[in-house]
């Protein structure tokens, strides 16, 4: 039985041996550390020398919104590398897969959105499995970070695999967590190498998983939107083919990608659109592309006693999505940034 089957049936447990699910070469030690969380470590890891460096970190996570599928058979697919022998294991690695029932459900999520609520946001929400899964992974990630040959790494990264439910002007895109410290140039050009359209630089502390990674343990962190979401077996991995070269690289150790598109665009959020009133409406095509460019003076939002006026050089919209939550973000304005 393969994982996608394995973990999408409810068979994998943390108190499971890994030889009874997917086995992996001697050189590699793995752990399912909870449901959904694998955790893999190479074995020179334990083994090297005082003069020798110590691997790099590497978190990818997909299904944190439980119906963007391609990422998830993307990991499926690395995972099967790995045990395979097909791909070899340089740094330390934890996989981890989202939303386990809401992507057995076929859902974005059961309760509510699990990308708002890291960094302990989801003490803000109501019980329920979005906010146990939050903090459980919370709690997953601090066991990952505290082992010693994790500790001893000085690089280290978080992409959270995402596809969009919308049209998009750019394809693949990241979102870069605001932080204070500068971002790392081999990241960010690790990012451009990997083939993707756009970078989107946030300008405020928010709940996403990339930016928890980022703010707690000072990892390189991203969220990065890749494509389309679509159901299981409906992917044309192929489209995808850039990002799942670039992922394999980082695994191995491997600098063989090289960017071969036309120069990255790059953009920075302004402000972002909060629905905090039933009276809520969004003054744009429901098909409304990410990256639009809207017109100077276009009130693109209004609600009780507030509204949102397109005004220079923030005239783009990121994320539009008039049927969020109250109190959710219902899209983002954006402005090009050049630095």
């Amino acid at each position: 039985m393969d994982l996608l089957t394995l973990l999408l049936n409810n068979t994998i447990l943390p108190e499971n041996k890994i030889e009874n699910n997917v086995c992996f070469p001697p050189t590699i030690t793995s752990t399912w550390l909870a449901e959904g969380v694998l955790q893999l470590l190479p074995q020179t890891s334990s083994q090297r020398s005082p003069q020798e460096i110590p691997p790099d970190t590497l978190i990818i996570s997909a299904g944190i919104h439980g119906n963007e599928t391609a990422p998830v058979e993307i990991l499926i697919q690395i995972v099967s590398q790995l045990a395979q022998g097909n791909l070899p294991l340089q740094h330390n690695l934890l996989l981890v897969f989202g939303n386990l029932p809401a992507m057995r459900a076929g859902k974005r999520y059961l309760e509510q959105d699990l990308n708002r609520m890291f960094g302990g946001r989801y003490r803000n929400f109501p019980l329920g499995n979005e906010s146990n899964r939050a903090r459980e992974l919370e709690s997953v990630i601090r066991q990952f970070f505290n082992q010693p040959a994790v500790m001893a790494s000085t690089k280290r990264r978080h992409l959270d695999l995402h596809t969009a439910i919308r049209g998009s002007c750019h394809e693949q895109f990241a979102l870069l967590p605001y932080q204070a410290r500068e971002y790392a140039a081999d990241f960010l050009q690790w990012l451009e190498d990997s083939n993707i359209d756009a970078l989107v630089f946030h300008n405020t502390a928010g709940g996403t998983f990339s930016h928890f990674t980022s703010e707690y343990f000072n990892a390189d962190s991203c969220t990065l939107e890749i494509g389309k979401a679509l159901p299981f077996g409906q992917n044309d991995l192929a489209r995808f083919s850039n990002m799942t070269a670039a992922l394999q690289d980082l695994i191995a150790g491997r600098f063989s990608i090289k960017r071969d598109k036309p120069a990255l665009k790059r953009y920075r959020v302004v402000d972002a659109i909060i629905k905090q009133h039933e009276s809520f409406q969004l003054n744009i095509p429901e098909d409304t592309k990410n990256f639009t460019e809207l017109p100077q003076g276009f009130v693109i939002a209004r609600q009780q006693n507030q509204s949102w006026k397109i005004t220079s050089p923030a005239n783009f919209i990121l994320f539009p999505n008039a049927h969020v939550a109250i109190g959710l973000r219902a899209g983002l304005l954006l402005e090009k940034y050049c630095c």
